[in-house]
């Protein structure tokens, strides 16, 4: 997981801020029950209080001792509802006192009676088991004037148990509401985050042979769509460009092509003129050579933009590229012999691909060219080609002069040289291999250089199988 994702950080946020606001509520809900439970337990001792006063003490001198602890014992059951009642006269001695609870929380006997004019109305009373006991006492007066105080007390173990089950239910909710709230949190974002990943999806798949394409459109109608919005017109306008940068190269190269035409046939007549001086002459052969050179950069400059602009890939044949790339290096023999360099091909196994014969013809012409130029006599260069997971390979290696490390990354560039006066010397324009890069994108494939100075090179190009010559090797 990237923990550095805006999904994980949201997520992250989030929970921890649910999980604040729960630990708050839960404490809230805590307190608020804690005051409620202590409010309404000191209501109900209140209330037993009073109705055994106006109830029972008023008329205790007509019914008796006896009826009034008939009655106590009957209607408030102190031993079950652990409940602590205590009648005591003006003298101090006890009417009524309810014996030990049956839970035996506390001992009745250990609640010392006070004097009747200094007994606050409410008091806890400490025990000996460290529990606590909330005592309410109501000072009361009979019909005849004769004084009582009545004493209704309750243990805060009852409060105490409902709050720890709270306590309780709240440890086992809270982790499970706060694991639902993120994994519930993080598919939310994952949802949210999904068009974004098309979007990404879509733009890695866009290059300069498919600025057409655009990224789909979310109708949110928040930022996200305003974005998707923005990069389609940032598309647009990339495709335009392009396209005018392409007609400007294709249309200048044209155009050049006509005057050079006729600058080199006027200067060739000129040459094999009978009257013109030796001196001259040389002068007009080499103004010649350059002109001939620089119609082949026009050339090559107008087919780089035919191929950007996928103008020259619509013949597409089924062929043998093992076949196609042995006879491509036996024609090339002859400039290997000129140098007295050892040319060899490694390939016995046919490669059944889909494409123009003539494009892929020039990356081997182009490579084994560029081998062939830039490595001395008594070198070698070798080509080979396999298949490899799906692949076509193709490298041409050789024992050159080599590319240094800090150029290899350059090395495909248009008009990139690594020494201009040798390339000069040996006609070398610096397209030959943008070229050849140009035509491995057109088919979706790539080409890569490892190479060190003085250690010669290995130019390895990779591009698709046909299909169903794939399923053929697969099955074999």
């Amino acid at each position: 997981m990237n923990t550095r994702s805006i999904r994980f950080r949201v997520t992250v946020w989030y929970a921890g801020l649910l999980t604040a606001l729960l630990v708050l509520f839960g404490v809230f809900i805590y307190f608020t029950l804690e005051r409620f439970l202590e409010t309404s337990l000191r209501d109900t001792l209140t209330k037993e209080a009073q109705t055994i006063g106006e109830a029972l003490i008023s008329n205790v001198n007509e019914t008796g001792d006896a009826y009034v602890i008939k009655e106590i014992e009957e209607h408030f059951a102190p031993r079950i509802t652990s409940r602590f009642l205590r009648v005591t006269r003006a003298d101090g001695s006890v009417l009524y006192q309810s014996s030990a609870p049956e839970s035996g929380t506390f001992d009745p006997s250990e609640i010392a009676s006070s004097p009747l004019d200094t007994v606050p109305p409410w008091r806890e009373e400490h025990l000996r088991n460290g529990k606590e006991l909330l005592i309410h006492t109501l000072p009361f007066v009979d019909r005849t004037g004769s004084r009582y105080l009545i004493q209704a007390g309750a243990p805060y173990e009852q409060v105490e148990r409902v709050l720890e089950e709270l306590l309780l239910s709240l440890g086992v909710a809270f982790p499970l509401i706060v694991a639902v709230a993120i994994v519930g949190g993080y598919v939310l974002m994952r949802n949210a985050v999904k068009p974004l990943d098309e979007m990404a999806t879509t733009a890695e798949r866009i290059t300069l042979r498919n600025l057409n394409e655009r990224i789909p459109v979310a109708s949110t109608g928040d930022e996200l769509e305003k974005l998707t919005l923005s990069l389609n017109r940032m598309m647009e306008c990339l495709e335009e460009t392009f396209h005018h940068i392409n007609r400007f190269s294709a249309d200048a190269s044209h155009e050049i092509r006509t005057p050079l035409a006729i600058i080199r046939g006027e200067m060739e007549e000129a040459f094999h003129s009978p009257e013109i001086a030796p001196q001259l002459g040389a002068r007009l052969g080499s103004a010649l050579e350059e002109t001939e050179r620089l119609s082949r950069i026009v050339e090559q400059l107008l087919e780089m933009s035919r191929l950007e602009a996928g103008e020259t890939l619509v013949e597409r044949t089924h062929f043998d590229f093992t076949e196609m790339t042995r006879s491509t290096v036996d024609q090339m023999r002859l400039l290997a012999e000129e140098k007295k360099l050892q040319l060899q091909f490694e390939g016995a196994k046919p490669i059944d691909v889909e494409g123009d014969p003539l494009r892929l013809k020039q990356i081997v012409v182009n490579l084994v060219d560029n081998a062939i130029k830039y490595t001395p006599s008594g070198g070698s260069v070798s080509v080979a080609t396999y298949p490899e997971d799906g692949r076509v390979v193709l490298e041409v290696a050789d024992t050159g002069i080599g590319i240094p490390k800090d150029a290899t990354s350059q090395i495909f560039d248009r008009f990139f040289r690594v020494d201009k006066a040798r390339s000069r010397q040996l006609g070398g324009a610096g397209l030959g291999l943008a070229i050849v890069k140009s035509i491995c994108a057109a088919y979706s494939g790539n080409v890569s250089v490892n190479s060190a100075e003085g250690q010669g090179a290995v130019f390895r190009v990779e591009f698709p199988l046909d299909r169903s010559n794939h399923r053929k090797e697969t099955n074999v």
